[in-house]
């Protein structure tokens, strides 16, 4: 090959991804998440193929490198549904990569430690053009940013109690349609969001304790979706007349590893 070819090639790697250049797409990412994503429960839930993830760590391993060569004055030039796809697919690609660093020797994403080597907190990879945190994606970038409540089922912490990882890729194009999908998803997961007729309390997912300041008013956000949330009329006007009181579930944060042969 010519020499100047060469080089110009070795430039283009040593560039940052201009704005324009950049595959909205996420095209490396949606490839993988179809191949190795399993759906569960009609599509309420998932289970990630970590072993297949592992196989594929090359093509993994590229994508997040793009990801990492967007600098932030690229970032904050793209619309505001691009930076939340990118953002998003980025939180859940590099927590996949943090998963791979120990697999199959885990057992849940807190084995890399909750003080030392705290998973959320550690500064692991770089993301427009600093060294970021999954933390750092989710509560600085993410949360203050947008003020987008469904960003919580977009986000996946690998873990079983987490909203299910998405078997595609988030793009700006169909961003809506994929929260809003993502949102009717786990909130009509019974195992994890549910109207007890019995005790007339609503028994939801920790996250909503967690993140309160993201849902509030709660009981008008869980009334929207109240026919998610309950099986029978009585409950639902419950739920939507704010009379169910709230209960939290606790939160299983085992891998959500599709060697598994359940969910819980």
């Amino acid at each position: 090959m010519d020499a100047r070819l060469i080089l110009a090639g070795l430039l283009l790697a040593a560039t940052p991804v201009l704005a324009q250049d950049f595959d909205h797409s996420h095209a490396g990412w949606d490839a993988l998440l179809r191949k190795h994503v399993v759906p569960l429960d009609g599509g309420k839930a998932s289970q990630l193929d970590y072993a297949g993830m592992a196989r594929d760590r090359a093509a993994l391993k590229a994508y997040l490198d793009l990801l990492s060569r967007v600098s932030q004055d690229e970032l904050e030039r793209w619309p505001r549904g691009e930076r939340m796809a990118f953002l998003i697919n980025a939180y859940n690609a590099f927590a996949v990569e943090k998963i791979l660093t120990r697999y199959p020797a885990i057992r849940s994403i807190w084995d890399f430690g909750k003080v030392f080597g705290n998973p959320f907190k550690d500064e692991f990879f770089t993301l427009a053009g600093r060294k970021r945190s999954l933390d750092a994606i989710e509560h600085a970038m993410l949360r203050p940013v947008f003020r987008e409540p469904r960003v919580h089922y977009a986000v996946n912490c690998a873990s079983i109690g987490c909203p299910m990882l998405r078997e595609e890729a988030y793009t700006a194009a169909r961003l809506e349609a994929q929260l809003e999908e993502q949102a009717r998803r786990f909130l009509s997961d019974r195992t994890r969001n549910r109207y007890d007729a019995s005790s007339g309390r609503l028994a939801v997912s920790r996250i909503f304790d967690w993140f309160a300041e993201d849902f509030e008013p709660r009981a008008r956000y869980f009334a929207a979706y109240a026919d998610l949330l309950a099986d029978d009329v009585a409950g639902r006007d419950a739920i939507r007349g704010g009379r169910a009181a709230l209960q939290f579930l606790d939160y299983d944060w085992a891998l959500n590893d599709s060697r598994s042969s359940s969910r819980r």
